[in-house]
């Protein structure tokens, strides 16, 4: 039976915020009815209940840490982050939660919190900040959104207006971003697909939040001040590596004003707590051995995201003149390849960053992609297997699987895997593929 060529599938014009009603919707019941608000003590609608909140962090934040390429491999750095994120978490207003703080290996700036509890920071944040007080605010704020509920406070508002018959592909890529743009090439899932973007008002409400916490915590609140001027500092020297962090944390000189004010009323008195910045030099050391590897690495985002893909490649090339063996430039030089269309040289960086890093999926995806286009197809289904096995519930990883077993004939197996991935995708163009293979075949019932 002769088969029409398999092509990658066409950017999805679907946002975060409607990604993760879809997929709570997906994933859980849903609760109907009013709650009381946690910070506020005010009865609000709200059709997402606790459980779903923690569900859908638990199905979707492991993914996109590995797209932002792993939790970085320094213990101490993971540890620390970790440590200083729970001692704020029991001043919240919800310390019940299974709360989790990591730093990711992606260079751009940013940090983000899902609706349950686990929050990161990005390499580029963390080196951008100057002292604890100021990581203590930046993951106050987290914490902020999270007690205040706002992305299940948006997903209930989408729930008004919307309606949902099964579920939604993950390809869904983020508006602007970089890697929406960019990852759908490669089957991968865009940094930033799965991340609320915030209001104005959640925003305000969670600063106010991250400085009671940190308060509560005896830090003193010119971290948050601190924090703010490192972002608006670098909204002005380096906006593109800046960029994913405005789309879904909106900033404004309003915002900026206040929190001066509020820190200079309400918590003046706490102004001369510690900022605690020998300590926070200490534990990010090694970090800032990488400042020139990771500034480079930004700079190769930001030329990958024109379509510069000579000049991106050159930056990842200084990234690894710098640190040969940091996973994220590895891998960062095998998207660029790959995006290209240089399928070999892409899948040798692709195996170099899984040598540096065995425990992390993202790499097995890139060189798995690659050796479709390079028809090694038996090769391919190897490192999706080993994917999978590392980070299930990746539906890309299944429908890539199944294509791999097609086009080594083995169609039961193939089949097998599609119907596994209509499971959980029954929109968009893989989707389409599959139904028409199992119809072609005899399984589709």
């Amino acid at each position: 039976m002769k088969h029409k060529p398999f092509r990658m599938p066409r950017k999805h014009g679907i946002t975060r915020r409607d990604f993760l009603w879809l997929s709570s919707v997906a994933a859980a019941g849903l609760m109907v009815g009013c709650a009381t608000n946690p910070v506020t003590g005010k009865s609000q609608f709200m059709l997402v209940s606790e459980d779903d909140e923690i569900k859908l962090d638990k199905q979707n934040s492991l993914i996109q840490f590995s797209t932002d390429y792993g939790p970085v491999q320094d213990k101490n750095l993971n540890d620390y982050i970790d440590r200083t994120g729970k001692n704020l978490a029991k001043q919240t207003h919800r310390p019940h939660l299974p709360y989790s703080f990591r730093g990711v290996n992606a260079a751009y700036v940013n940090a983000y919190a899902f609706p349950g509890g686990s929050i990161a920071a990005t390499r580029g944040i963390l080196l951008a900040l100057d002292n604890e007080a100021e990581l203590a605010a930046l993951l106050g704020h987290e914490l902020g959104h999270v007690n205040a509920r706002h992305t299940a406070q948006q997903m209930s508002k989408a729930l008004l207006t919307q309606t949902v018959v099964g579920s939604v592909s993950v390809l869904a890529g983020t508006q602007g971003a970089l890697y929406g743009q960019l990852a759908s090439q490669i089957g991968a899932i865009g940094a930033g697909a799965l991340l609320a973007s915030y209001s104005r008002d959640n925003e305000r409400e969670a600063d106010g939040l991250g400085m009671e916490y940190m308060v509560r915590s005896n830090y003193s609140p010119q971290g948050m001040i601190g924090l703010m001027e490192m972002l608006q500092s670098l909204s002005k020297h380096k906006p593109g590596a800046i960029e994913l962090m405005f789309a879904t944390h909106p900033m404004g000189e309003e915002r900026y004003k206040t929190v001066v004010e509020t820190v200079n009323s309400k918590y003046k008195p706490a102004l001369n707590r510690p900022l605690y910045r020998e300590r926070y030099m200490d534990n990010t050391a090694r970090l800032r051995t990488q400042k020139e590897a990771i500034e480079e690495m930004q700079n190769g985002e930001k030329e990958m995201g024109k379509g510069n893909y000579s000049q991106a490649d050159d930056h990842f090339r200084s990234a690894l003149k710098h640190a040969p063996d940091d996973y994220a430039a590895l891998a960062y030089m095998s998207t660029s390849q790959l995006i290209q269309k240089k399928y070999a040289v892409g899948r040798q960086y692709a195996e170099m960053a899984q040598k540096v890093y065995p425990q992390e999926a993202q790499a097995y995806h890139f060189s798995g992609f690659a050796k479709i286009h390079l028809k090694d197809f038996e090769g391919a289904y190897e490192d999706f297997n080993i994917y999978e096995g590392l980070l299930p519930g990746n539906p890309n990883t299944i429908f890539f699987k199944g294509y791999s077993q097609e086009k080594m004939q083995h169609i039961p197996e193939a089949a097998k895997e599609y119907r596994r991935y209509l499971q959980f995708v029954q929109q968009g163009e893989y989707a389409t593929y599959a139904y028409r293979r199992m119809n072609e075949w005899g399984f589709a019932r």
